[in-house]
């Protein structure tokens, strides 16, 4: 955080210098924001996970959400507020959060695991919960949106908003109260045992140091993001670059702790974990960020482009689909995980020619 914090106030006062630079030390600029604002939100993710050990539930499973989803909203909201920002930017960074999320991250996840354990048990009824909810979720908010009348925008973001946190406040009393245990595995006593060295991990520090911690945390990646939005902005400024690329970098931004945390689960033939993890972060950048940026649009008057592409919504289509699939048996295999990593490619591939 101290290095993040250094790491702002020389971009203040180089920002000018560095833009009357040219493109190319714009990008360079650019890119080493995006690197200390990973390690920052990766900090504000560690305390949020220490912080929610202590507290416990329902409370530990909002932190958890909250703290990873604002990330990702505080860099939209700052990069929206741009003149030159796309008003696809938030429908893209959300389409590109779930491929990365349950292709990029469950896919490449699955496979490593399988390719090590074989197949890897986990319990179908949180994938099935975690599928059918997203699917919900992004009809609502990103392919509806395509059939309401512009004129009546403003009605439809309103009811957006009270849709998503219905569903959100549903599924957290789902995951802390009486169905919490479709979101857990019971692994053999011998497995359970390989936990306990990690257990004085959690322990450290206390829980006003954590809030603090996340609280600055959060201030920091803020000004960092509304450095990096124009850093990026001006280097990417007539280069040919798709639109969609500043979307990628928001969603890799805000998935960076959990990438790590997923694979290592996977390796260590905790399967359970990393579909929480994958299809968690995909339901709560979804549910969590639309409210939030319909919120915005109606504040300021000026609605965003929410409907996806038609690319996007195949894409997002078969992803759900292979996903409903895949996860309704109770484990996962190398396959399985291959099929979503291909999508991940597949996503990539599409982004690079401009689709």
């Amino acid at each position: 955080m101290i290095v993040a914090f250094v790491v702002a106030i020389i971009a203040y006062l180089t920002e000018h210098s560095v833009m009357e630079a040219g493109r190319g030390m714009a990008l360079v600029a650019a890119a080493a924001l995006i690197v200390t604002i990973v390690l920052a939100s990766m900090r504000v993710a560690h305390h949020a996970e220490l912080l929610a050990v202590k507290v416990g539930d329902p409370y530990g499973t909002m932190i958890l959400t909250l703290s990873a989803v604002a990330v990702e909203v505080i860099i939209l909201a700052i990069m929206m507020g741009g003149e030159e920002t796309s008003p696809t930017l938030v429908r893209d960074t959300i389409y590109s959060a779930l491929m990365l999320d349950i292709n990029g991250i469950l896919g490449l996840a699955a496979l490593l695991g399988g390719l090590k354990h074989g197949e890897q048990p986990y319990n179908d009824n949180s994938g099935k919960t975690y599928g059918v909810m997203i699917l919900t979720a992004m009809g609502i908010s990103m392919i509806v949106p395509e059939f309401v009348p512009r004129d009546k925008w403003h009605y439809y973001s309103g009811f957006t908003i009270i849709a998503m946190i219905a569903l959100y406040g549903l599924f957290l009393r789902m995951q802390v109260g009486q169905h919490s245990y479709f979101f857990s595995y019971s692994y053999p006593r011998s497995e359970r045992q390989k936990e306990h060295p990690d257990k004085h991990h959690h322990e450290e520090g206390s829980v006003s140091t954590s809030i603090a911690i996340i609280l600055i945390g959060v201030v920091i990646i803020g000004a960092l993001a509304e450095f990096m939005s124009g850093f990026m902005s001006e280097g990417l400024r007539d280069s040919g670059a798709p639109v969609a690329v500043t979307a990628i970098v928001v969603a890799a931004i805000s998935a960076a702790p959990e990438i790590l945390t997923a694979l290592r689960a996977a390796l260590r033939n905790r399967m359970q974990a990393t579909v929480n993890i994958a299809m968690g972060a995909s339901l709560s950048t979804v549910i969590l960020t639309v409210p939030v940026m319909e919120g915005i649009a109606l504040y300021t008057g000026q609605p965003f482009i929410m409907a996806m592409s038609p690319v996007q919504t195949v894409m997002v289509a078969i992803t759900l689909i292979a996903a409903a699939i895949n996860l309704n048996d109770g484990e996962t295999n190398a396959i399985e995980g291959m099929t979503h990593f291909i999508l991940f490619a597949t996503f990539i591939m599409l982004t690079a020619i401009g689709l």
